[in-house]
């Protein structure tokens, strides 16, 4: 299932993913080879097209959670283990994860509110910002 972004994810983001889904991709091989599995035996299993496992295999792609469980139990493989997780240590690519900034009480209230307005108001709220920012 694709992603509902809207706007792209920030340089650091797109690389932590990215090393996500290598990473995914290593793990998903590396249990299937030790399964005795093709490629096309491993997406059946799993209820995916040959060419769709490939992709996640390659790191091209992310599965979405629901593929991600079949996979691990396809696979016969702990999700945390695809996902290069463990207990006893955090890899590489969490440990780059950016620091997550706290915004203050005022403009988390702020942000609810924005949600409930129109386009209209919206764009009268973003004028007298403006204004109030100059």
């Amino acid at each position: 299932m694709a992603s509902k972004r809207t706007t792209p994810p920030p340089p650091s983001q797109q690389r932590m993913d990215d090393k996500l889904a290598l990473a995914l991709g290593a793990a998903a091989r590396a249990a299937r080879l030790r399964a005795g599995l093709t490629q096309a035996e491993a997406a059946e299993k799993v209820g995916l097209a040959s060419g769709v496992y490939g992709r996640i295999e390659r790191g091209g792609m992310m599965p979405s959670v629901p593929t991600l469980r079949r996979l691990s139990i396809a696979l016969k493989i702990p999700s945390d283990t695809l996902l290069s997780l463990s207990h006893s240590e955090v890899t590489a690519w969490v440990d780059s994860l950016p620091p997550r900034e706290e915004r203050p009480a005022d403009l988390r209230k702020l942000a609810r509110s924005l949600r409930n307005l129109s386009p209209a108001q919206l764009k009268v709220l973003n004028v007298i910002a403006t204004a109030l920012t100059r």
